[in-house]
């Protein structure tokens, strides 16, 4: 475990005692053939001799990421800035894992950061990172020691892990009970995070548009199916298009894509706020802190934007010429059945947040450390297919939990549009269900529901990489 860690996190990279300690030294130093740059050649053979040791192509990537006229080489203005923007993104590291503020990192910080993320590592384990890096023998490590450790080290080391296996809502199935993203500090110093959220606003919309007629017929079947009618993927879907053509299989999109934006920014910012109040002394946020956090967060945004939902169902559900659009249906429910129509099925909802949330963490999770503990070598990347897969099984872990509760809801919202239907409470409806149609009626719809789950992930996947190219958020 500790060769993984350690590969992970903090990667064998070390500045010799004696290297030069300004840029315009080093690059002269660097700059052997004195033609005022320093090549990918100059830098592997010039770090060497100076007793640097840096990662497989890190060269490259140095010279890639600095070299803005694309002259294959760096000048010492193009060298200097690359460097100095490295540091920051090391300080940022460094303030991260300094989780008491005191200028030096302990092996209990470094095993604290860790189980953030869900990796958990013993005290001698976090000792043997710590010694890696210590150069006084004081078993801390302060800024000009992490510094000297890592300059020359391309990746941000710990911030790499959160970037690949951070548990991000991007991967769009179009249910509204996932954990806010969480962003590096690093992300929310350099405003990256609103752009990440546009993007992955903008996936989830492109996603659920193009799945909304499963998304359609879930609902379909969640209402009006039964063991005395009994409908199936082909006859539902025939169903729909001769009462209303092809276009009715879109009915309740717009209000389901236009509750992204609110959604997302209400859950993040609340997010924040609770992390905050959740958090212990110094600032440390707990595993299960941040998934309490979550849920909460969860919560308040559903409570913002509950009455979208019941009118999403509405909407879905309802006949050819019973509502023009999203305002009418809005003033139809409020002067047929009040305000409190637009809060049916409210309890259900809320509390589904807790399974799926806490079982699609905890899959997740074990996934993630199960694949870092066997594959990981050089790098915490495993690669798209890997993530999406991992994602794909811990929301529908997620789902199979928090199903019954979801069915529950949507027969909750749309009771009164159903001709005949009594209003029941929600321990009724469940007591109803099982005594008509046993336990497997709690999951009535779930075909159409498993099945958009692949096309889902993979739309809101790609459109989510076309948006961060086209917001400039760089990999």
């Amino acid at each position: 475990m500790y060769q993984v860690v350690r590969k992970l996190v903090f990667t064998d990279s070390h500045c010799a005692s004696d290297a030069p300690k300004t840029y315009e030294e080093l690059f002269e130093k660097l700059d052997t053939n004195k033609d005022g740059k320093v090549d990918v050649a100059e830098l592997k053979e010039g770090l060497s001799a100076l007793g640097i040791a840096f990662g497989k192509g890190d060269a490259q990537k140095i010279v890639s990421s600095g070299d803005q006229d694309n002259d294959e080489g760096l000048d010492i203005n193009e060298f200097s800035k690359y460097l100095k923007e490295h540091e920051k993104k090391l300080l940022l590291t460094f303030k991260s894992l300094d989780k008491n503020n005191d200028g030096r990192i302990d092996y209990m910080e470094i095993k604290q950061s860790l189980a953030d993320l869900g990796m958990d590592i013993s005290k001698e384990e976090a000792e043997k990172i710590l010694q890696t890096i210590d150069v006084d023998g004081t078993m801390t490590v302060d800024w000009n020691e992490w510094r000297e450790h890592f300059l020359f080290n391309t990746a941000t080391n710990l911030q790499d892990i959160i970037r690949y296996w951070k548990h991000s809502t991007v991967l769009d199935i179009g249910d509204s009970l996932t954990i806010p993203d969480e962003f590096t500090e690093e992300e929310k110093t350099t405003g990256v995070w609103w752009k990440q959220l546009a993007a992955g606003a903008m996936a989830g919309a492109v996603s659920r548009t193009g799945t909304a007629p499963l998304d359609r017929m879930k609902v379909f079947m969640q209402v009006h199916g039964s063991k005395t009618n009994k409908i199936s993927l082909v006859g539902g879907f025939k169903q729909m298009i001769k009462e209303g053509g092809v276009s009715s299989l879109w009915r309740g999109n717009g209000t389901n894509v236009l509750k992204i934006a609110p959604e997302t920014a209400i859950k993040f910012m609340a997010y924040e706020q609770y992390k905050k109040m959740l958090s212990s002394e110094g600032g440390k946020v707990q595993t299960h802190e941040r998934f309490i956090a979550g849920s909460l967060a969860g919560a308040t945004a559903q409570t913002a934007i509950y009455p979208m939902e019941v009118m999403k169902t509405r909407l879905t559900l309802r006949k050819t010429g019973q509502y023009s659009g999203m305002f009418d249906c809005a003033k139809k429910i409020l002067k047929k059945e009040g305000m409190k129509a637009f809060y049916k099925g409210y309890v259900p909802n809320i509390l589904g947040i807790i399974p799926y949330a806490g079982i699609d963490l905890a899959v997740y999770e074990s996934l993630k450390n199960a694949w870092l503990a066997r594959y990981a070598k050089d790098t915490a990347n495993p690669g798209i297919l890997v993530l999406l897969a991992c994602g794909t099984i811990s929301s529908t872990c997620g789902q199979l939990a928090s199903y019954p509760l979801a069915l529950i809801r949507t027969r909750m919202q749309a009771a009164a549009s159903i001709e005949g239907s009594e209003q029941v409470t929600m321990n009724h409806l469940v007591k109803k269900i099982l005594e008509k149609e046993g336990f497997f009626g709690l999951y009535r719809g779930i075909l159409p529901n498993f099945m958009k789950v692949i096309p889902a992930v993979s739309i809101s996947y790609v459109v989510y990489e076309y948006m961060r190219t086209g917001l400039g958020i760089s990999k």
